[in-house]
């Protein structure tokens, strides 16, 4: 029996835990891999991810973009360890980075870190004071310095993909891209957008795919369309 593609990591954008098993459900074998984000955290998410690990055999990426002072994260990191996450997401600030690696001892939980969100654009960034500059260009720089402070691997747009995965220092790291889109799918809030495909032909090892999955009459038909297009 041929395993599950991993390389598609469904989001779970629905409200609460018992919409997500569901979900889960009707997607059955064909995904492997979800993502739990900060919106389900108050709805089960913690206890979901539980139950898609504990009994259905699923890999969780709890996607929560932490972001504090370094012991706050040392401390949040090690509470979530206990949950034998695959992925866990912090701000992509070297001081966050080494504080959640401190964090997550000797668990197998991987520390990714968040370059610049795919929902932004430079006109965001500019109402944020970030600094001046093209935006693949300091995605980049951030993610090297990511990697400098000890992430196991980045989230950044499939845009960016292919620039971070050169970098010497992206060796044997991970490069999990949200803003992927089917062929024809609406962007919804996302700004810089690949499509499954280009996404992983540009170095990602994962592709997150929420809304086209999620939102569509058949779920599982939806996921089975984007893992083709992989192959």
């Amino acid at each position: 029996m041929t395993p599950p593609d991993d390389r598609l990591i469904v989001a779970l954008d629905v409200p609460d835990a018992l919409r997500g098993l569901e979900l889960a459900e009707r997607l059955g074998n064909s995904v492997s891999f979800y993502k739990i984000g900060l919106g389900m955290l108050t709805g089960g998410g913690l206890a979901l991810a539980n139950e898609l690990k504990g009994e259905h055999g699923k890999r969780i990426f709890m996607d929560l973009k932490l972001f504090d002072i370094g012991a706050t994260i040392e401390a949040a990191v090690r509470g979530l360890a206990q949950f034998d996450l695959d992925f866990l997401t912090v701000h992509g600030d070297p001081h966050v980075v080494h504080a959640a690696k401190e964090g997550v001892g000797g668990k197998d939980t991987k520390i990714l870190a968040v370059t610049v969100l795919t929902s932004l654009d430079r006109t965001d960034l500019d109402a944020c004071l970030i600094q001046p500059g093209d935006i693949a260009d300091l995605v980049t720089t951030r993610a090297a310095r990511a990697f400098e402070a000890g992430a196991d691997g980045v989230i950044a747009s499939p845009n960016e993909a292919a620039a971070i995965r050169a970098l010497p220092q992206a060796a044997g790291k991970l490069i999990v891209t949200p803003g992927v889109r089917p062929e024809g799918s609406d962007k919804g809030d996302q700004k810089r957008v690949a499509t499954p495909a280009q996404a992983i032909a540009n170095g990602a090892d994962h592709i997150v795919v929420g809304r086209p999955i999620w939102a569509a009459p058949n779920p599982a038909a939806a996921a089975q369309s984007i893992l083709s297009s992989l192959r």
